[in-house]
This record gives structure tokens, C-alpha cells and sequence, in this order.
């Protein structure tokens, strides 16, 4: 089969079961970045070379017990006081979680775009292995169902302008990068990658978050000012953290010495190359919405 169908195929796949699955309810959303989750576990420990079962099962059950006490945190609330009579406050407990959480996957954030600009890191520490695998891979994921809700309720239009953004993001950097890009990025990790089409991805990102806060949120008249402000200011976190994760991710296959995460997807490579920039993004999202809340 011709490489450019292949592709073409795998894509319109992929792009059909995110849509489906985000849109259907909430717990098939879960469903399908859990199996992501799985996988890119399985894919990351491939490219760091250690071993995979212990780092799977620790994810799975990770993302599960988060995103279950997370999500559903009245049910068990009420459920946990029902039995033993008590008046527990475990939407407190959760708050906290979640701050230890999110400090835990920035700390990393921060480590890995050191790790990015060290030139001579050639070989990884097996503690920084797990770390990366903790707060670069395995808690984004669970940041990736929480920005799904917001500042409320499960709204999938905010999951899928997210990835409206990055499509945009990285589809118009290539663009423009190509028709006109001459000053690189950062050669060294990334050759095709230029400062022109970085500006240019940005530039359509932004202008793709007003469209989406004016006609896709269509948030209510007295509010569209600042959708229109919250959308583009994450158009911009996109452009610019995106980038960054996907130069990261680029930094780890050239240690590994491959071109592709995995194999998954014919023409695309793995599930981590699909989703390096949003597993990047998604604490610094999920920080960004925390904020609002708390102005608000």
C-alpha cells in the first residue's frame, strides 16, 4: 500500500476514535486515553530501555484510582459516609492530591527542558527513568482527563479544542516552516524545525482559538470577552509548551537512536509521537484553569 494512504488511513482513524470516544460520555474518554496510557508506558520504557510490566501496572492503576476518586468524588463521598456514619471531607483530600500532583509532573516539566538543553546528556540515570516516566508520561495523562472538565462539568468541546489547537499548531509550523522557514529551531534535536514556522504555528493557533471560544464554546454574550482571552492564552501555552514537548520527546528517540516512539500507527509511528506535545501541555493547562477558577 502506498505510504502517503497508509498514513492518510491511520490518521483518519486515529482522529475518528478520539472524537467518538470524547464525545460518547465520559467514561469511554477515560477508557481511551487509559489504553493511550498503556501504551505510550509501553513505548516510553522502549525508548529509556528499562523494564515494562511494573511501570504498566503502576500507570494503570495510577490513572485509574485519580481519575475514579477524581471524577466521582460526591459518589464516593457519599457512599464512604453512608457506611461509617462520618462526615469526611474528601473533596479537601482531593484538592491536595491534585496539588502534589501537579507540583510533582512541573518539577518534571522543568527537569526535562534541562535535560533538552544539556548537549552532553548521552545517558540517563535509572532514577531520572522513573521520574521522567512518573511526571513526563504517566501524570499527564491523568491532567488530560481533569482539563477535560474544566472549571466544572465533563464538557468534551474543551478536550477537543485543545486538540483543534495542537493540530493547528503543528500543521501551520510545518507549512510555514516549509514555504519560508530558513532560521532552525534547534538543529540539533530537531533539523526540519524553524524559528519561522514555530512564530507561524503560534500565529495560526491563536487566530484557531478565537474561532473556537467565538463559534464553537459560544460562551454567553457577557462572557464571550473572556473566552475569547482564556482561549487564546491557551492557544499560546500550545505553541509554545507543545513545541517544547515535542523537542523533548525528539531529544529521547535520538538517545534511543530511532526515528519512531513505536509502530502503532503506519506512517505516524507511536501513540507517544502522536501525543508528545499534548502530555507536555496538560499540567500547564491544567495549572492555567486552576488559576482562573481561583480569580474567578
Amino acid at each position: 500500500m502506498n505510504e502517503t494512504l497508509k498514513r492518510a488511513i491511520s490518521g483518519a482513524i486515529y482522529i475518528i476514535l478520539l472524537l467518538a470516544s470524547i464525545l460518547y460520555s465520559t467514561e469511554s474518554f477515560f477508557i481511551l486515553f487509559g489504553i493511550f496510557l498503556i501504551i505510550t508506558v509501553y513505548e516510553f520504557c522502549n525508548l529509556i530501555q528499562i523494564h515494562k510490566v511494573f511501570p504498566i501496572l503502576f500507570g494503570t492503576a495510577l490513572y485509574s484510582i485519580v481519575t475514579l476518586v477524581s471524577h466521582y468524588n460526591q459518589i464516593t463521598t457519599d457512599t464512604i459516609n453512608q457506611i461509617f456514619n462520618t462526615d469526611l471531607e474528601i473533596a479537601v483530600n482531593i484538592q491536595k492530591l491534585d496539588v502534589v500532583l501537579l507540583v510533582v509532573a512541573l518539577v518534571v516539566s522543568i527537569k526535562c527542558i534541562l535535560f533538552l538543553f544539556y548537549d552532553n546528556i548521552q545517558k540517563i540515570s535509572t532514577s531520572s527513568k522513573y521520574l521522567y516516566l512518573l511526571g513526563y508520561i504517566i501524570l499527564p495523562f491523568v491532567f488530560i482527563t481533569k482539563i477535560s472538565f474544566g472549571i466544572s462539568d465533563y464538557n468534551p468541546k474543551i478536550i477537543i479544542g485543545l486538540f483543534i489547537l495542537i493540530w493547528t499548531n503543528d500543521t501551520f509550523a510545518y507549512i510555514v516552516g516549509k514555504s519560508m522557514g530558513r532560521t532552525k529551531l534547534f538543529e540539533k534535536i530537531s533539523p526540519k524545525k524553524t524559528i519561522e514556522g514555530f512564530i507561524g504555528g503560534i500565529i495560526f493557533a491563536v487566530l484557531a482559538g478565537y474561532l473556537i471560544s467565538k463559534y464553537y464554546i459560544k460562551a454567553n454574550p457577557e462572557f464571550s470577552d473572556r473566552s475569547i482571552l482564556i482561549w487564546t492564552s491557551i492557544a499560546v501555552i500550545v505553541g509554545i509548551a507543545g513545541t517544547i514537548g515535542d523537542l523533548i520527546e525528539s531529544k529521547f528517540k535520538r538517545i534511543a537512536g530511532v526515528k519512531d516512539s513505536g509502530n502503532i500507527m503506519p506512517g505516524h509511528g507511536g501513540i507517544l509521537d502522536r501525543l508528545d506535545s499534548v502530555i507536555f501541555v496538560a499540567p500547564i493547562i491544567f495549572l492555567f484553569y486552576q488559576i482562573l477558577n481561583y480569580v474567578s
